[in-house]
């Protein structure tokens, strides 16, 4: 081949299709579809979650298949391979769980190993349940080659006695159930209700929480962040989306042109808006630090501190995310950010058009014949809910999720807790108290390792009518359905000698949301007898994935990355 015949749309992938020594590699190519005219286009990764380990990406293949056309409409090829998914919500409550946040870096190892290996052009990127979309843009701001994120879809909601059901609903029965408020066959008519069909689960949980902010951030089509998985409009966003990667591609549209510290900045006000998952603060602490961008705890307090919390929606409200969809989606809350100046509208976002272009027009304010939106006079909240906390028993800080929450300050006994499982057996035999805060720790980063979330024992505590009552710390996670007095990504976590491990069963603690306070009430001399005392504890794992996380994983507080300061040890 001639190497004059090169296209400007095969900026990395020439280096696999063109030229004589390249013969080898055409042959196999041709074996896969490749015909004489496709070598001068440019190559287009598919990076298909599918799978059916779990709902949220059960539907996804088909989604694939439709990029894949779509991308050879546009006149470029594509190369479709696979990438893995854990189900937060089936590993939940076990072991299985420590592999949820491993498993975002898998996702971003294999789609940087797939794209780069095989020097493609460009990648779409198409996953359903929590971590494939943090993982597939941590990969994506990696290579900074052009990109674009497709979310499988939310499900639609299960119906039971006139009200939404949820996957959380069928955690918090368990509570309920235990507590002797339901019997058995409530129990499993929410069990068999709460499901229905494809889709990641439907509150303002992670997967729909960081869906929004990809789209708020400019990295996935306007709307798309909300459509139902089942719905025909999620097929056709998935086509369109495909024809606009291609066009990036040809434009070299890059991500780190469009993930910036104004767009980020963008993307976590809209997750204050919808009341989101305390999962995004760790996740956008993961990619600014992937794409080079300035980013820490504070700035999510900053920006908490000026959003209000504009809609009603699950764990602690009312609606899902196919009624936020209805109302305007993403876009309307955005468009009712930006005209209370508090949305960056010079934003490029992956459609080469900026935010201020896209919510042009879009209404100001959000239609009167709906309450999911509230209208800004009137909000669910004049703050953002996910506070950062500090104080003797986190230093480095934590995030709190005070959505729900009457009364977001309290002082109470510490009931400690060295694993989920402990803790949880204590909520369903009644030893838990009003007035109680409990400590799970030993769940952190390196400590569980892999940070487990705690739905099963915060649902507990909903279900048994303790959620306003009790206080929840841990140095874990919590799931993106957890709403209560809760506290999570406690840091410095136990495993490495933070104040959570010192923490003895009887001391005061006190969580003070308004102030920011996250304290044990000792004195400093004590703390420190405590700390000479205190020996770490041997790795739970010598060897396999989560040995290899445990010794790479950083502190939650910048955002448990595994690739921080290697060569500098």
């Amino acid at each position: 081949m001639d190497e004059k015949t090169i296209s400007s749309e095969n900026f990395r992938s020439k280096v696999v299709t063109q030229g004589v020594q390249r013969s080898p590699n055409r042959a196999m190519l041709r074996a896969v579809g490749f015909q004489d005219e496709d070598f001068n286009k440019a190559i287009v990764g598919v990076a298909n979650a599918y799978s059916t380990i779990t709902p949220c990406n059960m539907g996804i293949n088909q989604l694939a298949l439709i990029a894949e056309a779509g991308i050879k409409l546009a006149g470029a090829m594509p190369q479709m391979f696979g990438t893995i998914t854990i189900s937060d919500g089936i590993s939940m409550g076990t072991e299985g769980m420590k592999y949820s946040l491993v498993s975002r870096e898998v996702i971003a190892d294999s789609i940087e190993t797939a794209c780069n290996g095989q020097s493609m052009d460009g990648v779409i990127a198409i996953g359903g349940c929590d971590k494939n979309m943090p993982g597939a843009m941590i990969a994506m701001a990696r290579m900074n080659i052009p990109a674009i994120f497709v979310y499988g879809g939310t499900i639609k909601p299960g119906h039971y006695q006139g009200r939404n059901l949820t996957l959380v609903s069928s955690f918090e029965a368990v509570g309920e159930y235990s507590a002797g408020k339901i019997d058995d066959t409530e129990l499993m008519e929410v069990e068999r209700r709460a499901c229905p069909g494809a889709g990641s689960c439907g509150g303002m949980y992670t997967a729909n929480t960081m869906s929004s902010a990809f789209e708020a951030m400019g990295m996935s089509l306007p709307y798309s962040s909300t459509m139902a998985a089942e719905d025909d409009e999620k097929a056709d966003s998935t086509e369109e989306s495909a024809k606009v990667l291609v066009e990036a591609i040809r434009n070299q549209l890059l991500p780190r042109q469009i993930i910036t510290r104004k767009s980020i900045e963008n993307a976590i006000s809209v997750i204050m808006a919808v009341g989101g998952s305390t999962n995004a603060v760790l996740h956008f602490l993961a990619i600014a630090r992937a794409v080079g961008v300035e980013l820490n705890l504070d700035d999510f307090e900053t920006i908490r501190g000026r959003v209000p919390v504009l809609c009603d929606l699950k764990p602690s409200g009312r609606y899902v995310a196919t009624d936020l969809h209805q109302a305007g989606g993403i876009p309307q809350v955005m468009k009712m950010l930006l005209v209370h100046g508090l949305l960056h509208s010079d934003c490029i976002t992956i459609t080469g058009k900026t935010i201020g272009e896209i919510l042009a027009d879009v209404p100001n304010e959000p239609p009167t014949n709906q309450d999911v939106i509230r209208p800004w006079n009137n909000p669910m909240y004049a703050q953002g809910h996910l506070a950062i906390l500090k104080g003797n028993l986190a230093t480095e800080g934590a995030v709190a999720k005070i959505s729900g929450v009457k009364n977001p300050s309290l002082t109470g006994t510490a009931r400690v807790f060295d694993s989920e499982e402990e803790c949880l057996d204590a909520i369903l035999a009644g030893k838990i108290k009003a007035g109680d805060v409990i400590i799970i720790r030993y769940e952190g980063p390196k400590g569980g390792p892999g940070m487990r979330e705690m739905l099963a024992p915060t649902s507990a505590l909903i279900g048994a009518g303790l959620g306003d009552a009790v206080g929840l710390i841990t140095d874990g996670r919590f799931s993106g359905g957890t709403y209560g007095m809760v506290v999570g990504h406690v840091a410095p976590e136990a495993a490495v000698g933070g104040a959570i491990a010192l923490v003895e069963e009887g001391d005061s603690i006190t969580i003070d949301a308004p102030v920011r306070l996250l304290q044990i009430n000792i004195s400093d001399a004590e703390l420190a007898r405590r700390r000479a005392k205190w020996q770490p504890r041997p790795p739970r794992y010598t060897k396999g994935i989560l040995a290899k996380y445990a010794k790479l994983v950083s502190s939650s507080s910048i955002g448990a990355v595994t690739d921080l300061d290697l060569f500098n040890e």
